[in-house]
């Protein structure tokens, strides 16, 4: 399976569906507009589960109301739960015989298994019924979602990590207006941040394994030369792969400037920490809620490697509901991702526009002059690398790796064997889940 690359794999026609073991249970949550959360759609109704990537709740009902004001269709917004893994369980739970959506917010780790079991819609038959100009969507955006020489999912809430620094404290301490440019630059700034921010604050603070750890440390992985796994080959055990790990142990344990957070937005915009890791969706609420500092945003520190995977969510439809609602339904996801529209969400939340006509357009460009912080993720894109198989394909991984990385950052465990064990535990996922469906 080594030698078995991503375009190979993603492009493999009559691919068999893995049995994949996800967890049967409803996430909580409840309807806007008085429905409740497991209402379904119909004839020229909607249902729309998302978890409100970066509290765009508002923004969406924006959008909900823009689309409805053009189509003689109403849309139900309902919050499926309170983050993407919420809603992918709520999700299987319908596909176990509950009401399912119209159209559901699927992230990053989670599209590929319903694509693979065949449980959300390949779209492509149905962009000419529905409008949609796949041109226009940005080319490595609208690939992440490719399966089967289909498309499974269209970019909705799309992201890359940023650096978020306290420009303030960045002044106080002596240091130039920008982020670091390599890892070891920050660990030489880090004693006198630490020192500046006082005790009980922290230089840096690393979100925890809901706040997608594994996602927000894959970067400077790459930078150590590590990875989670190369294609399906997993490398969690690999002496780089390990020297990153120590790297974050001795932040939290050793130098004692690090921590993890399980609210790093919160604890960032109380300044609780001087500089943290996080979604370009997190862009607005940091802005709107740190109101004693002045908030800077950089890129992730690179090498010659890439030095930060994109991220983020797109927008699916269940291949089980009636023709009628597919195409409603696509409708809909067209109009809310259009280029108008991705600006607007671009502007509100903090996502990049998934549209090339939308970053392209005098109005956006105006508003990344105006806005320099939210000019660092368009900037950054081109510097992105593609995410580890590891962490997107594998059923769950990704909170296997969120939970191995909490072991070392909150518990000091040793590196080596716990990444020997998580390991152990995404190889079993491959060999049951996934190896039997790939080509020999």
């Amino acid at each position: 399976m080594a030698g078995f690359n991503r375009r190979h794999f993603l492009g493999l026609a009559g691919t068999a569906a893995a049995a994949a073991a996800l967890t049967a249970c409803a996430g909580t949550g409840g309807g806007a507009g008085g429905g409740n959360g497991n209402g379904s759609g119909g004839g020229n109704r909607i249902t729309f589960w998302s978890n409100h990537p970066g509290t765009s709740r508002d923004v969406e009902l924006e959008l909900i109301r823009r689309f409805e004001a053009e189509n003689d269709i109403t849309v139900q917004l309902i919050s499926a739960g309170k983050n993407y893994e919420d809603v992918a369980q709520k999700f299987n739970a319908s596909l176990a015989g509950g009401e399912q959506p119209d159209v559901v917010v699927l992230s990053d780790v989670w599209w590929f298994n319903y694509a693979l079991n065949r449980q959300i819609e390949p779209l492509d038959a149905h962009f000419s019924t529905a409008g949609v100009d796949a041109d226009d969507y940005v080319d490595a955006l609208l690939a992440d979602y490719l399966f089967d020489n289909s498309h499974f999912a269209l970019p909705y809430a799309r992201s890359t990590p940023l650096f978020y620094y306290n420009k303030d404290l960045w002044e106080q301490v002596g240091l130039p207006d920008r982020g670091p440019e390599s890892w070891a630059e920050f660990g030489e700034w880090a004693p006198e941040l630490q020192q500046a921010i006082g005790n009980g604050r922290f230089a840096h603070s690393w979100g925890n394994a809901v706040d997608y750890l594994a996602w927000t440390f894959q970067g400077p992985n790459w930078t150590f030369g590590g990875a989670y796994s190369d294609e399906w080959q997993l490398k969690l055990t690999d002496e780089r792969t390990i020297e990153a790990g120590n790297w974050l142990r001795d932040q939290i344990h050793e130098a004692r400037y690090a921590n993890v957070s399980p609210d790093i937005a919160t604890d960032f915009a109380a300044g609780l920490c001087a500089s943290t890791i996080a979604s370009t969706g997190s862009l607005s609420g940091m802005m709107a809620t740190a109101t004693s500092f002045e908030v800077g945003t950089a890129f992730l520190p690179r090498t010659d490697a890439p030095g930060c995977p994109t991220g983020g969510a797109g927008l699916a439809i269940p291949s089980g509901i009636a023709d009628e609602r597919k195409e409603n339904a696509l409708k809909f996801i067209e109009f809310i991702t259009n280029a108008d529209n991705t600006a607007y969400f671009a502007q509100n939340v903090g996502y990049m526009p998934v549209r090339k006509s939308a970053a392209d357009s005098a109005e956006f460009a105006q508003y990344l002059d105006e806005n320099p912080n939210a000019r660092t993720a368009v900037d950054q894109l081109p510097f992105t690398g593609p995410q580890d198989y590891a962490r997107v394909f594998v059923p769950g991984a990704d909170q296997i790796l969120g939970t191995g990385f909490e072991r070392i950052a909150l518990q000091n465990a040793d590196v080596e064997p716990t990444f020997a064990d998580v390991q152990n535990q995404i190889q079993r996922i491959i060999d049951r889940q996934i190896a039997p469906s790939l080509p020999r």
